[in-house]
């Protein structure tokens, strides 16, 4: 697509860690997406990232137009920077596009033995509580924490029930959803993986208001806010689009899509040995909290993401026939080898 060597290496680092980890729906499956929005104009593959506006301990970054993929590692690199200086770091980004898995930005930080955090707008999918009109984006929060002898811990959700791209898995497996993910058109449950093709929306986290969904849409508003509001990106409905059934409206009250990412210093709080005592212990009693049944223990956040990349590595990436289909497509449109 034009990208220089750095940004492709990072690009596709970014998208196989999700499938490593498990996460398939931003995986390899993804790619295509990119190139369709290259397509159209819409990604920048020679980005000029530059923060535009900056104090010791904040930024805001303009991706300009590039691969959300590449334009969050640069603005995590500047959070992780100014926290070792000031105790903590917070960027603001504007004009990037969709960046793949949150951990993977906020993992970054765990590197530095700091507590790291990521999170996104998104595609208008999601509709708000009492509502049919689709306003917001799955909008992911991540946060992530280093421990001793455990992995990290990896606090990595959407703030609807279920991420866009559980449903694109579940239509490409032709099999139906769970009940409280999405509404038709006209705001009835479905099951159906394909409803938001039909102009359904997905719901927030809760699914409805007997079960929570104002904090969903709580939750998914402040991300929107930090993401874009306080950068410069655009916000709810204006959002530009990574779904191919969606069109991208005018009169944009911002640039881009907008990502927040912040990283905190353990030794800004106390010694890092203390803490990282203490959080294995708080793993250690979590794990072995008293169970339901012998079928299921408490599973700690990002423990199967974990275990799922271990095995991955051993014993490669799975893919589904329709995603080999794409990357096959690909290949031959780059003039590409495949195995």
């Amino acid at each position: 697509m034009g990208c220089n060597s750095k940004d492709a290496e990072l690009a596709a680092d970014v998208l196989l860690k999700a499938d490593l980890r498990g996460i398939d729906s931003h995986g390899v499956a993804r790619l295509i997406g990119y190139v369709r929005l290259w397509d159209k104009k819409r990604i920048n593959t020679k980005p000029e990232i530059k923060i535009i506006h900056e104090t010791p301990s904040t930024a805001t970054v303009d991706g300009d137009g590039g691969l959300g993929l590449v334009v969050a590692p640069f603005a995590m690199k500047i959070a992780i920077k100014k926290a070792e200086e000031c105790g903590s770091g917070w960027v603001a980004v504007k004009n990037s596009n969709h960046f793949g898995i949150a951990g993977y930005h906020a993992l970054m930080a765990v590197e530095k033995e700091m507590i790291g955090m990521a999170m996104t707008n998104a595609s208008p999918l999601v509709t708000p509580t009492f509502s049919k009109e689709r306003m917001l984006g799955t909008n992911p929060i991540c946060y992530t924490f280093p421990a001793g002898e455990y992995p990290p811990i990896v606090i990595d959700m959407a703030t609807s029930t279920a991420a866009n791209g559980k449903l694109e898995v579940a239509e490409r497996k032709n099999l139906a959803i769970p009940s409280g993910w999405v509404q038709d058109a006209k705001g009835n449950p479905s099951v159906n993986a394909a409803e938001l093709k039909a102009g359904g929306s997905l719901l927030p986290l809760g699914g409805d208001r007997d079960h929570g969904s104002h904090k969903g849409f709580a939750l998914s508003s402040a991300v929107d806010i930090f993401s874009a509001v306080l950068s410069g990106a655009n916000y709810g409905p204006w959002v530009p689009p990574f779904v191919p059934y969606l069109d991208l409206v005018n009169d944009l009250p911002g640039e881009g899509i907008g990502h927040f990412v912040g990283a905190w210093r353990i030794d800004g709080f106390r010694p890092i040995a203390d803490y990282k005592k203490n959080i294995d212990q708080w793993i250690h009693r979590f794990k072995h909290a008293s169970k339901i049944d012998d079928s299921q223990g408490v599973v700690i956040p990002g423990e199967p993401e974990y275990k799922a990349e271990l095995i991955n590595r051993v014993k490669g990436i799975p893919l589904v026939k329709s995603v080999q289909n794409d990357l096959d497509e690909l290949a031959q449109r780059f003039n590409l080898e495949t195995l």
